[in-house]
């Protein structure tokens, strides 16, 4: 049985001095999904200005404004009501040779390239492939994810969102995004299809409902074989009822809550504020 969650996603941003024009896109619109469906999504931008909306390439909404009058401050509020799902069967995988098939007739090659925050060393790549020697491509990705967890331990603020899988790996500690970028690096090594996840994640899977707590952005990973399979290596399942989806994309840099540039002020503040109700 599913969850019904309530998310009020709050950002403030505070300007040095006067932010005398801003552009800015937003990416806290969850998604409707097969385990995901949105009852209600709103956006509340102050000072208010019109807001546009469109699908990126990656297939998550953006919001986008722009503020052509000086502001001290920047204040967005996303409320959203979604309900979600328990994870899905595993779909029947693919043989490795199947796959290499399946990646080319549905051109996911995009998802097996890598990127600056997602490359890793010759040296660990070898690992990687060490590591899964025989395995199917599920159990693959869940040897990938446990070794993942076991050798990074987290550590909140230790990393920036600049941070690439390698440094991470090599540091040792990390955040969800973290997590993600290496799990995700690491399943393009083997020639699986890997996508980075951003959403929100539910605190405690033993909430009761009405039970208002503070909540979290979060990223996990999906893969392909067979289908799109959602997992989260930070804490080691499934992506299920206590998670919202919201975008998708080949990194983070794919899929950033708030992106902007601003002209006046010589430096900002940002104060991000998520609570997270489950409603039944």
């Amino acid at each position: 049985m599913g969850w019904r969650l309530q998310i009020t996603h709050t950002t403030r941003v505070s300007y040095d001095g006067d932010a005398r024009a801003s552009y800015n896109e937003v990416r806290m619109a969850p998604l409707t999904l097969p385990g995901q469906t949105v009852l209600g999504n709103r956006l509340t931008i102050e000072p208010h200005v019109p807001v546009w909306s469109y699908w990126d390439y990656w297939g998550s909404e953006v919001s986008s404004f722009d503020l052509q009058a000086a502001h001290h401050s920047l204040v967005l509020v996303a409320r959203s009501t979604v309900e979600t799902s328990e994870p899905p069967p595993l779909p029947d995988s693919p043989s490795w040779s199947e796959l290499a098939a399946c990646v080319e007739s549905l051109r996911l090659e995009e998802y097996l390239a890598q990127t600056p925050r997602t490359e890793l060393s010759p040296e660990l790549a070898g690992q990687v492939r060490a590591l899964v020697r025989g395995a199917e491509p599920h159990e693959a990705a869940m040897l990938v994810s446990g070794w993942v967890r076991d050798r990074v331990a987290y550590v909140p603020g230790v990393t920036g969102v600049h941070t690439g899988a390698q440094e991470a790996w090599e540091d040792g500690r990390g955040v969800c995004q973290d997590f993600a970028h290496l799990t995700v690096a690491m399943l393009r090594e083997l020639g699986l299809p890997a996508r980075y996840v951003s959403g929100y994640l539910h605190p405690d899977p033993s909430a009761a409902p009405g039970d208002t707590l503070e909540g979290q952005s979060h990223a996990w990973v999906e893969y392909w074989a067979g289908d799109w399979v959602a997992h989260d290596p930070t804490n080691g399942v499934p992506v299920g009822e206590c998670h919202v989806t919201v975008a998708r994309g080949r990194d983070y840099a794919d899929v950033p809550p708030l992106k902007g540039i601003y002209h006046g002020a010589p430096s900002s503040t940002m104060d991000v504020r998520v609570q997270v109700t489950r409603l039944s």
